[in-house]
């Protein structure tokens, strides 16, 4: 009985610990902002909110260790993340998620049809875009005669590095939107910004058949995270 009683009370002592914890974690988020917080940390706060009453900090840590750093955690298939113990699938759900939401949150802020008139304004909107994508993806923004975005298409998913794209699509897609102008914009998930020389021959390539149409190609972007490489600013266009 007195075991019992003891169990409980540790228990209660335990419970009131985390709480603390949290709580001590949480103002500190809302007076500092997440800057200051270690990778792991901003892990174990994410998941108080889906995982009551049991240490964060360790499966934190345990994710961290798994998948190497808190992106890889972020961009891991729901699958595997719920192989980590401590990671039901909900859990994994939510983790999975904060990518897309991301890249949601940042395409929002330019609004439907923001104005892309310079090379700067081009690699900052392909790079939202194109935020957490863990495949090469490429897309043909397709302007108005005011550089004002008319319509975003993706023409292709690739693989991790190489993305298969179809002349006849993007010719396609310019027609179909009376597009003015249009800019490329495609990513490379190893972080790489170089192109290469298969980019660079895309690219004429594609000139070629849009000036034939009278579609002006303003420029290609290749994004990395949020840094990009414009072909227009480096001479390429």
């Amino acid at each position: 009985m007195i075991c019992r009683l003891w169990a409980a009370d540790h228990g209660k002592r335990v419970l009131i610990m985390h709480q603390g914890h949290r709580e001590r974690v949480r103002e500190r988020f809302l007076k500092e902002g997440l800057d200051s917080f270690q990778p792991h940390e901003v892990l174990e706060f994410l998941l108080f909110y889906c995982i009551p009453r049991r240490d964060t900090n360790e499966i934190a840590h345990r994710l961290i260790n798994e998948f190497g750093c808190l992106s890889n955690v972020l961009e891991a298939p729901v699958e595997k993340l719920a192989e980590v113990k401590g990671i039901s699938k909900n859990t994994a759900v939510l983790l999975s998620m904060l990518p897309h939401l991301s890249r949601y949150y940042l395409k929002d802020r330019w609004g439907q049809r923001p104005v892309l008139n310079s090379s700067r304004k081009a690699g900052q909107y392909a790079a939202a875009l194109l935020t957490g994508k863990s495949y090469e993806e490429f897309l043909v923004i397709c302007l108005d005669s005011q550089n004002k975005v008319i319509q975003v298409e993706n023409i292709h998913k690739g693989t991790v590095n190489e993305a298969v794209v179809y002349p006849r699509l993007v010719l396609e897609t310019a027609l179909k939107y009376k597009a003015n102008s249009v800019i490329f914009a495609h990513n490379h998930p190893g972080g790489s910004l170089k192109p290469s020389s298969a980019d660079i021959e895309l690219t004429a390539k594609l000139k070629h058949l849009l000036n034939g149409i009278s579609i002006r190609v303003n420029d290609h972007i290749i994004a990395a995270g949020t840094e990009f490489f414009s072909f227009a600013e480096n001479g390429m266009i």
